[in-house]
């Protein structure tokens, strides 16, 4: 983990500002660092706030570390992760009993116990994956979705121990599902990759799903990479057990009801073209549609989506807690029912 250093306490009262300090630009840089996560980058850059802030009492630090956390989340189009870290971090501040001479000394503590937490929960997928490897048996045949690093620390763990062999779905519209095929197919894992509409296809194959998280929330269920409901659906229904790996620091006290409760659902998320006028648009022209005459048939020719149609999809979705079996974390093997108690409790006064 990248080591913060300390800036000179500044005692003049007349400087104004303080400091300059960009929280997205840090939180930017730590995400440099292939393992951090985004809930553990935003806990480093509202530490790294902290360092620099000027706040002369718990009520104006904490509403800095809103303030910072809000920039944080405005950044970004998909803030479920990191508002996890976010809120945690600021629970945390709130919460810690404290007997310092002085509000500086205590600002000097906050720091240094959100630095030893991120260095301390880079531990937490080595923890998870050594859980998880009792449920894994020999032979096994396990499908996972898209890419995720605890995953990948899970699989290949278990790799190491025994054999197993990996569907992965493409994950479109990013195809993160082909860095986990290269991957594992790199460490001598045989692995295959399924379109994302033949998960129903695969399934009757596979011993279990397992998948990793964006965040696990107050209910239980499962926020992640688009396309993990409809196959926790498509296990359930065949009656193969639903896997979800999370560190505890995505744990988040977020409650949806559905797909449209969750932050990153906007108006745009499967809304139809309207051309200027309110009717509907007419469909693109771009050179990557070809005429009939122009290809040898129609097998050779794959069409894409524009980014246009992609941004009109969303990137995440819900998966509820009927639908998962277990979620293997570093606090525990969890029922959805364990982890809705477990949150509620994080944030106990």
């Amino acid at each position: 983990m990248p080591g913060l250093a300390t800036t000179g306490a500044n005692t003049s009262a007349s400087a104004s500002p303080v400091v300059s300090f960009n929280i997205c630009e840090t939180y930017a840089s730590f995400l440099k660092n292939e393992e951090l996560s985004a809930p553990l980058a935003a806990i480093l850059a509202l530490s790294k706030l902290i360092e620099t802030s000027d706040a002369g009492t718990m009520l104006e630090l904490v509403k800095a570390l809103n303030d910072g956390a809000g920039a944080l989340k405005a950044s970004t189009s998909n803030p479920i992760s990191l508002n996890a870290g976010c809120e945690l971090f600021i629970a945390f501040v709130t919460l810690l009993p404290h007997d310092s001479a002085s509000f500086s000394d205590l600002k000097l503590e906050l720091v240094r116990q959100g630095q030893k937490y991120a260095a301390e929960a880079l531990t937490y997928r080595d923890k998870i994956a050594n859980l998880a490897l009792g449920f894994i048996k020999d032979d096994s045949v396990i499908l996972t979705h898209s890419y995720s690093r605890v995953v990948m620390k899970t699989l290949l763990r278990a790799h190491e121990r025994k054999r197993i062999s990996v569907y992965v779905t493409e994950a479109r519209p990013r195809g993160l599902g082909l860095r986990t095929y290269e991957e594992l197919t790199a460490a001598g894992i045989p692995c295959t990759v399924v379109l994302d509409s033949a998960a129903s296809y695969v399934m009757d194959k596979v011993d279990f799903v397992l998948v990793g998280s964006e965040a696990v929330v107050e209910s239980g269920g499962l926020i992640n990479a688009v396309g993990s409901n409809q196959i926790a659906i498509i296990a359930q229904a065949a009656n193969i057990p639903f896997y979800a790996l999370a560190e505890s620091y995505k744990f988040h006290r977020l409650f949806p009801l559905s797909q449209y409760d969750l932050p990153t659902h906007t108006s745009n998320v499967l809304s139809f073209p309207l051309s200027s006028g309110g009717n509907v648009a007419s469909p693109p022209t771009t050179g990557a549609i070809k005429s009939a005459h122009e290809r040898s048939s129609d097998a050779d020719y794959i069409r894409q989506m524009t980014p246009e149609q992609i941004a009109c999809n969303p990137g995440v979705d819900y998966t509820r807690p009927d639908l998962i079996t277990l979620v293997f974390s570093d606090v525990g093997s969890l029922t959805p029912e364990g982890v809705s108690q477990y949150v509620v409790g994080m944030f106990a006064g």
